[in-house]
This record gives structure tokens, sequence and C-alpha cells, in this order.
């Protein structure tokens, strides 16, 4: 269903989402008329929402009661699609849609879609980084940092928009169309927002919903969550990549063959960089690698070009990022890890290093039991549980435990969890944060918690300069 050629718009949601969806209307009164923004129902006025108002929209705060009837409703992703504030929308509004969605009503045209558990974000970035190193336009957009609306009025002329999707963002779509979807993998994860391990992962999977034979879907075939959810991917004519470590022997594929990334298209191989080349690490980077150059590649991208930005891509903030040494021992900062899947795939980046591990936080009320076992069998010498988490954290690893070779230790909050680590560590190993938890028991936010983990390695490497 096309939106109308003039409508009013409710708005759920004051975040980021929220007020983006809220300043593009404002720009558009030729095509939007009422603009009426539901908070929720611990919302109140803030200068951001002030400002909105006194331009023309109406916020409506501290409640999820929603009245009057609208053309459009866009619901911020935090919003679950089963709560009683959507259904309230929902009846009162002709259409019910995420920001994604609307984003690509208004500008349908040359979309890369990518999600997955892990890795989305690294994968949207390097696809983004691909394209520019050959030469061609495009943005990265969605749950990486810019929404797509904020984007949507300065597109260039054969732009693309690379659009990292959430569960949350892909629940509520229904004719977003993009050219090349990618799927990196599915494990258990927001199960309070969906209600179900299977609404999650159809969620995922409506990314391709609209694909057609012209188009392209990657996946990772070695994934599990992936192939249970396969008769939703490969039908209706669609073409598959198989992304494996691998040849899949499939006539769209990438894998790696003798040390080298290749991609091959309708049957045509492209060798492009060797793995050693890469500058991010990791089992699961080689798979993000191998879906970004797919994904350049098919949208036309040269294949010097990608070759190039391959090996130029560097890591991203709080995803295996190097942090420097202090006293022979190598930190690096996995914030991003805020579940045990994304730490069990950032331990892969060290085949041949002890790795002293941190991990806690946040407790998501995550099965623990599978995962101790992997860090137990991984290069993890020693593992420090904090926060709010530790506990259970440290009961999980003390049953799976049998050998008794894994030093075991407890801190109450991140930097005690760092000066732990520092006693356990000896020169050559890592420390690890890694922490399988989000982070708000202690901060805002993941990246809140990983520069505060920079900072204060910082402080301890001026501490020791100051005292040589």
């Amino acid at each position: 269903m096309a939106l109308p050629d003039r409508f009013s718009l409710l708005v759920l949601g004051q975040g980021t989402t929220g007020l983006d969806i809220v300043r593009w209307a404002l720009a558009h009164t030729d095509r939007v008329g009422e603009v009426v923004v539901y908070g929720g129902a611990s919302s109140g006025a803030n200068d951001a929402t002030r400002a909105l108002e006194e331009a023309g929209a109406r916020f409506v705060y501290g409640t999820e009661d929603v009245e009057g009837s609208f053309d459009v409703c866009v619901a911020s992703p935090g919003i679950s699609e089963f709560s009683d504030f959507f259904a309230a929308a929902r009846n009162h509004a002709g259409q019910i849609m995420g920001e994604p969605e609307f984003a690509y009503r208004l500008t349908p045209e040359r979309w890369v879609g990518i999600t997955g558990t892990n890795g989305k974000t690294t994968t949207t970035a390097l696809t983004n980084h691909l394209l520019h190193a050959a030469g061609m336009r495009s943005s990265a957009v969605g749950n990486i940092g810019d929404t797509a609306i904020s984007r949507v009025d300065g597109r260039g002329e054969g732009e693309w928009f690379v659009a990292e999707l959430s569960s949350y963002q892909l629940a509520t779509t229904s004719e977003l169309h993009p050219r090349v979807a990618v799927l990196l993998n599915i494990t258990p994860d927001h199960l309070a927002w969906h209600r179900s391990h299977e609404n999650y992962a159809r969620a995922k999977c409506r990314l391709f919903a609209n694909l057609t034979p012209s188009d392209l879907a990657v996946v990772d075939v070695e994934d599990e969550g992936v192939r249970d959810h396969m008769g939703l991917i490969a039908r209706d004519g669609r073409r598959v990549l198989s992304l494996a470590l691998d040849d899949p022997a499939t006539a769209d594929a990438a894998f790696v063959r003798e040390g080298v990334l290749v991609v091959r298209l309708a049957g045509e191989e492209t060798p492009l960089v060797a793995v050693d080349d890469l500058k991010i690490a990791g089992r699961h980077n080689l798979t993000n690698a191998l879906a970004a150059a797919s994904a350049a590649l098919f949208a036309g991208a040269s294949v010097e070009g990608v070759r190039a930005g391959l090996r130029s891509f560097a890591p991203l903030e709080h995803r295996i990022e190097p942090c420097g040494e202090l006293d022979g021992v190598r930190f690096v900062n996995d914030s991003k890890a805020t579940n045990t899947d994304a730490v069990i795939k950032a331990l892969t980046a060290f085949p041949r290093e002890r790795v002293v591990l941190l991990v806690g936080g946040h407790d998501k009320g995550t099965p623990l039991e599978e995962f101790a076992r992997s860090v137990i069998s991984s290069t993890v010498r020693a593992v420090v549980c904090f926060g709010e988490a530790r506990e259970r954290f440290l009961a999980a690893f003390l049953e799976a435990d049998d050998t008794h070779e894994l030093d075991l230790a407890e801190a109450d909050n991140l930097r005690d969890a760092v000066d732990v680590a520092r006693n356990l560590a000896e020169r050559g190993e890592v420390v690890l944060l890694s922490p399988a938890c989000s982070s708000f028991d202690e901060f805002s936010g993941f990246e809140e918690r990983g520069r505060a983990y920079k900072g204060y390695l910082d402080e301890l490497r001026g501490a020791s300069a100051a005292g040589r």
C-alpha cells in the first residue's frame, strides 16, 4: 500500500527515531498535515520536543492511550508489535509501520538490507566502505547510526542505502524490498520484545519477503538458526548466495579457498584478498567480509575497489577493538558482545593466544550451560565475572569446569574486573572485555561501557608512566 499523496501522521516514541520522523514531516508540510507524537507512559517534555512543538508538531506525554484518527503511524523500534501501546495505535491509524519501511516507501531504489543477531554493524559498515572504495555513492543507515529517514532528502543520484536492520525494525515491514538482503545468523535474542524465538526468527526473515529472482539473498548456510529457516528464505525463485568457510558448491557462493576470500556470482569466480590481509580478526569476521564483498560486487562495485576496501577496513569501536598493551598484556574491547553467541565468535579471533575473559553486566537470562562449555574448550585461561550477572555466570562455569583448569574470579563492577584481570594475566596474554550481557546495571549502553574500559586503561597507563 503506497503512502497517500497527503496524510496525517502519528508517531510512537520520542527517541532518536521518532524525532527524526517528526523533523522530516515538518519539512514536508505540502505532503504531511497533522503531526502528533505519543511519547509513551513515562515520557515528558524536553528541549528537543519543545522545539518541535514550536515548529508545529503536537506531543502527547505520559500516556499510551491513543486518541484520534490518522492515515499513517510510524512506531519507534523500542515499541513491541505485541504491546498495548502498538495495538492502541493500530486501532487509530490506516497504516502502521516502522521507520525503515516509511523511508523505503519514500525512496525505494538501491537498498542493501543487512540483518543478523551478531555482525550486522560490522558488515553494514564494511559494505558501505567497499562501495566507497569502488568510487560509488552510498550511505550507511538504520541501526548503525543515522536513521534512513534523516538521509532521504539529501540522497544523491545513484546513491545506495546500506541499511543495518534489527528484528524490531523488520517485524512490521510489508513493502521493504532491498536489491541485496543479507542474513548473517539467528540465535536467541530480544525474546521479551518478540515473545518467542520463532517470532524473532521470522522477523529477521521478513527481509526476504519481497525479493524477486533479479535480487540477491546472501545467507550464512553454516549457521544453524539460518538453516532452520531456509524454507522462509529460499523460495519463490529467489536467488540465494551461500556464505560458508568451505566452498558450498552452489552457483552463487562466497567462501575461503587456500587462504583467499572468493565470491562466485552466477558461476563466475572472483578471488579477492588473502585472509591475512584483513585487519578484522575472527572466524565470524571472515563471514562478515564475504557477505559485504558479495553485496558490493552484486551492487556493481569494481573488483579492484572491493579488494582495496577489504584491505583497508579497520575494526569498529567496541567490536574486537585493540586497546593497546599494559605490562606486556594486550587489552581488547568487545563491549558490543551483549549475548553469548557474540562472545563465542569473538574468541575465534585469538586461536593462538591465551585469554583472560571479562563477562557480566545486566543479566539477560540467557541459558549459560553450552556457553560455559564453549569457553572452557577455547583458548580462555581465566574468566572474571562481574556486575549484576556475575553469580549466575560464575555458577555456570563452576558446574561446567570438571577439570578445574579454568581460573575463575569475581568483581563488583567493570573497573574492579580490570584490576582482577591484571592480576591474573601474564605477559603475552590477552584481556578481552566481551561481556555476553547488556550494560544497564552500570552504564547507559555498550558504548559507554566500552569507553569506560578504554578510559580506565588510559588511566592505568598514565599512572604506570608517571611511576617510572
